[in-house]
């Protein structure tokens, strides 16, 4: 049996598999985009045995608030919970069909489901005082003020690029849909689950649970997923195709294979940006210190090199 076919494996793509800067985001250019991801994954979506694909969803949820900002004077908004949930159906639609589309050309019977995922987050997290994760298109200067003004909204300027919509980011507790996911996955089912970090959702005196305006990280969402189902590796596929030191610098290297310790060494020293490479680097280093075997961050085009050992950059505990 090979490696792929023997193991748990959860497979985190990011928002741009969906929904790159690029592009207007019509529903053409999103099927389009979503079929190259799912050409990227079909090697793997063949040959593993239990497998849990997650998703970003930073420029559709974006993209949903925006609609709702437009049409506010005659349709009430969503809560932000709401959005996520609306982001991880549309989502989820385009890469299961994708993939599915990829298996049927290649003769693979295999059934490919979205799970709508609910993550249960703490009320008292210190990061709904402090909303730093942005969200949607970029602002000028002069729009984030009228959008201060008119909704409420907390605007924020990011990298000189112009300003964006920043929300709450709590850290994911548990996954609430952690059984439905698991039964599937363990029937041959390849999954797609946790869409944009999962529902946030808080628990009431009472033990039922709540949505809150809020968006989880989908990398930490990952691996918490990932240890979770017992996973063996966590597969993090993105826009770069390494790990970098001193991005963006002209002595910038790439890191190929690295010791958690090293790569937790690197992170200390402020190698790796915030709302970018961090996040993935946390969620990595989570997995690893929990009993993760390897944790590989990597481009989403070399997959199943990636998956292998041949490209990206493979991370092993100590």
């Amino acid at each position: 049996m090979s490696e792929a076919a023997s193991e748990r494996l959860v497979i985190a793509i990011g928002g741009n598999a969906t929904h790159p800067e690029n592009i207007r985001g019509t529903t053409e250019e999103q099927e389009e985009v979503a079929a190259r991801a799912a050409r990227a994954l079909r090697p793997l979506v063949e040959r593993a045995g239990e497998l849990v694909i997650t998703h970003g969803n930073g420029p559709v949820v974006g993209k949903i608030l925006l609609r709702q900002y437009y049409a506010r004077e005659h349709i009430p908004p969503m809560r932000l919970d709401v959005c996520v949930a609306h982001s991880q159906g549309g989502i989820g639609h385009l890469l299961m069909q994708g993939l599915e589309d990829e298996l049927a050309r290649a003769e693979v019977e295999r059934r490919v489901a979205c799970v709508i995922t609910r993550v249960a987050v703490s009320a008292d997290d210190p990061a709904f005082a402090r909303p730093t994760k942005p969200i949607g298109p970029f602002f000028t200067a002069e729009e984030a003020e009228h959008l201060r003004r008119t909704l409420g909204w907390n605007l924020r300027e990011d990298a000189g690029r112009g300003w964006r919509y920043v929300v709450a980011s709590p850290r994911p507790k548990r996954i609430l849909d952690l059984d439905v996911i698991a039964a599937l996955a363990a029937q041959g089912v390849a999954v797609i689950a946790a869409g944009g970090g999962g529902i946030p959702m808080v628990a009431r005196a009472d033990g039922s649970y709540a949505g809150v305006p809020a968006v989880v990280d989908k990398d930490l969402t990952s691996a918490l997923l990932a240890h979770a189902l017992g996973a063996a590796t966590l597969l993090i596929l993105t826009a770069v195709p390494n790990v970098m030191l001193d991005y963006g610098k002209p002595r910038a290297r790439a890191l190929a294979r690295v010791s958690a310790s090293a790569l937790a060494a690197y992170e200390k020293q402020g190698h790796f940006a915030a709302g970018s490479m961090a996040p993935k680097v946390e969620a990595a280093l989570w997995f690893l210190a929990r009993g993760g075997k390897r944790a590989v961050i990597a481009h989403l085009d070399d997959a199943l090199a990636a998956f292998e050992g041949a490209r990206g950059t493979q991370i092993f505990p100590d």
